[in-house]
């Protein structure tokens, strides 16, 4: 999916929403736990009930992969049971050597053909560069996280030629350069909010991967307020609070009330 494609979508649903499928099996309904395929079964649920009221998908993939080939296959299953219509991401957070980003980037791109992959950047431009490679395929390059180890590095003062400016302001301006904003998102967490007019003005017309509302406490208003640009440029992702909504047979429906709450939140703040 290409940028336009996505922008399109956002504006036909006024939905800039991302359900995050992080797919506990020790989580999801007690009937599905039995089932050989219970995860897939689940997830299909959610987004036969979930996909009017959103515009993408991400797959965290550690809860796969930490179930083997089970795992690996109901990821498979779950790609390929998502609308064309709807962007997906499969949350991986890879990054390595040249050659080894190369296998990333066919995994994800090729074999599981995901719009988008997550990426962190701390190896520099060659470990970047083998996802930029593919033509309508995503790049989403970590910026700023809200978790508490952000603070370790992230928000480091730096001096010089910076001019005293953070971390994670260098790694925005320069991975920024090594794409454009038709192959490059940054992801940057709902709890640092109040940050996000300051990376507006590093990175005006990128796509922001905006994770940590809902569950986590971020406010999607405050979110949208700062972070909103001309082409919409927001992916808000909200994860256990629409797929874990609730725990019985009904879960779906209720994934579905939730999901809907959030379009219609959105269509508020556009002022559709």
């Amino acid at each position: 999916m290409n940028r336009n494609q996505l922008i399109e979508q956002i504006r036909e649903k006024k939905s800039y929403l991302c359900v995050g499928l992080d797919t506990d099996v020790t989580k999801i309904p007690k009937h599905l736990q039995s089932q050989p395929d219970g995860v897939f079964q689940f997830n299909k649920a959610i987004i036969d009930a979930t996909k009017d009221h959103c515009v993408s998908y991400k797959v965290n993939t550690a809860f796969y992969e930490s179930q083997g080939l089970k795992g690996w296959e109901a990821m498979e299953q779950t790609l390929h049971h998502i609308p064309k219509t709807h962007f997906t991401i499969a949350d991986a957070k890879r990054g390595d050597i040249g050659n080894t980003s190369s296998q990333y980037a066919k995994t994800f791109f090729e074999v599981l053909p995901f719009d988008a992959v997550t990426v962190a950047p701390y190896m520099g431009e060659d470990s970047v560069r083998p996802f930029l490679e593919y033509e309508d395929k995503w790049a989403i390059v970590l910026g700023l996280t809200s978790n508490a180890g952000s603070n370790d590095f992230q928000q480091l003062a730096l001096s010089g030629k910076n001019n005293g400016g953070r971390l994670y302001e260098t790694v925005l301006h320069t991975v920024s350069s090594w794409g454009t904003p038709g192959n490059l998102m940054f992801v940057v967490g709902a709890t640092r909010a109040s940050d996000l007019a300051s990376i507006r003005s590093i990175i005006p017309e990128h796509f922001l991967l905006v994770p940590g509302v809902g569950a986590q406490g971020g406010s999607l208003e405050e979110v949208t307020k700062y972070g909103l640009n001309n082409d919409y440029g927001l992916l808000v992702n909200a994860s256990r609070a629409i797929i874990f909504a609730g725990g019985g047979e009904d879960f779906a429906e209720k994934a579905k009330i939730v999901a809907a709450g959030y379009q219609d939140e959105m269509k508020g703040l556009l002022g559709a």
